[in-house]
């Protein structure tokens, strides 16, 4: 007989079982050959740190990015010699290239003569209503979209005195002003950014602005400062807001080389599950009772799964307390001890195999078990799951997104 429990029970058994919020639901905005927003998946995007008219440095630094998988690159275009050189730049790098104003809306119609694929405009300090008008004209006429990029550190004064200080509802209010402002002059290529350097501020931007507009987000952490403390503070503003289901392109601001932002912004959305594009690697601290030599063998696997983009969980744990419940919840997993493990897939133990050949038995069930998912890896490669009505993979699920 199950005696009867003082907490509500009955909220557990109605709770959502997979845990993930749906994609907030955005309109597509075409950069160059890169689409935001809708169920695409979430571009990752930087900016330079060069100075944008030595066009040999900023090749090359774009050119590091691009190895590293970026997908748009910004510029900053502050001089007429910056906006002379954008049509150089913009022919001698494979990504959609993004040109970025400040105070001065002069440079942004110098800029939208050149070969851009998309402009960022900061409201705040673009020098009032009619400039801004006027940026938007031209980005029409060329066809091009336009990051409205709200700053809590460049909030209009009005809005500032409105709400005392820039606090979320003056950023939100912001964006919205100038989206009106944009769609007035019938224009609708547009990406919202609404950012903050406060972790709190920026998260609760995003969740009141997805409650009023449908325009894509860009998302960031502005001035996050030194990694390593700028990429721990990027993850904790940003992983809530991809958690409910918001962003459409994301950079990580870091103070220095550019680079690492990438796989900063990848680290991310994998963790968050709102962009798989490798196996998740589950294994556990090193403590007193582990039973094998785990680094060696998680090095080894992370070097023969590099490339491979697949959503499944392999879990690698070296001893016997946790490790046969993990590894039975991962789609493949191996709890080890005293010079062997046990190898599960699918929630089923299928082998045990000695120590020395625990990664070659990994590898082989990892073969297997892509035969056996060939199918939906075929239909849904590239595409959003979350939200978009394809089914993930795996024993839990994860999404396929693998672009």
């Amino acid at each position: 007989m199950t005696t009867a429990s003082r907490f509500n029970i009955g909220l557990l058994e109605a709770a959502q079982k997979v845990p993930g919020k749906p994609r907030h639901k955005t309109r597509e905005v075409k950069v160059g050959n890169v689409v935001i927003g809708g169920n695409n998946p979430i571009v990752v995007q930087s900016m330079t740190t060069t100075d944008t008219f030595d066009v040999e440095g900023t090749i090359k630094q774009i050119h590091a990015l691009e190895e590293a998988g970026c997908e748009l690159v910004r510029v900053t275009v502050p001089k007429p010699e910056d906006a002379g050189a954008l049509t150089q730049i913009k022919n001698r790098i494979g990504i959609p290239l993004i040109c970025d104003i400040h105070f001065d809306y002069k440079m942004a119609l110098a800029a939208l003569d050149h070969p851009v694929d998309k402009i960022r405009i900061n409201p705040g300090n673009i020098g009032g209503h009619d400039r801004f008008r006027q940026v938007v004209r031209k980005a029409k006429e060329r066809g091009l979209p336009m990051r409205i990029g709200v700053n809590a550190g460049s909030l209009e004064r009005d809005l500032c005195e409105k709400y005392e200080f820039p606090c979320p509802p003056a950023i939100v209010e912001s964006a919205l002003r100038y989206i009106e402002m944009a769609e007035a002059e019938g224009y609708h290529d547009i990406v919202v950014s609404l950012k903050s350097s406060d972790v709190l501020v920026a998260v609760e931007a995003y969740r009141l602005y997805a409650q009023l507009c449908d325009y894509p987000t860009h998302i960031g952490i502005t001035e996050a400062g030194k990694p390593p403390y700028a990429v721990t503070k990027s993850a904790a503003g940003l992983s809530p807001i991809l958690l409910d289901g918001i962003g459409d392109t994301i950079r990580i601001s870091l103070l220095g080389d550019p680079v690492p932002e990438i796989a900063a912004a990848f680290d991310i959305l994998q963790a968050t599950q709102r962009r798989v594009r490798r196996p998740e690697l589950i294994a556990c601290p090193t403590c007193g009772r582990l039973a094998i030599d785990l680094e060696k063998i998680i090095a080894e696997l992370e070097t023969r799964l590099k490339g491979k983009q697949l959503p499944v969980k392999i879990s690698v744990l070296g001893c016997v307390v946790n490790g046969p419940g993990e590894a039975r919840e991962a789609d493949i997993g191996i709890a080890a001890g005293n010079g062997q493990g046990m190898i599960f897939r699918n929630g089923e133990m299928v082998r045990r195999v000695p120590e020395a050949e625990i990664v070659d038995g990994l590898m082989e069930e990892l073969a297997r078990w892509e035969v056996e998912n060939a199918g939906k890896l075929a239909v849904a490669s590239g595409r959003e799951s979350v939200g978009a009505g394809v089914e993930g993979i795996g024993r839990r699920k994860l999404p396929v997104i693998a672009g």
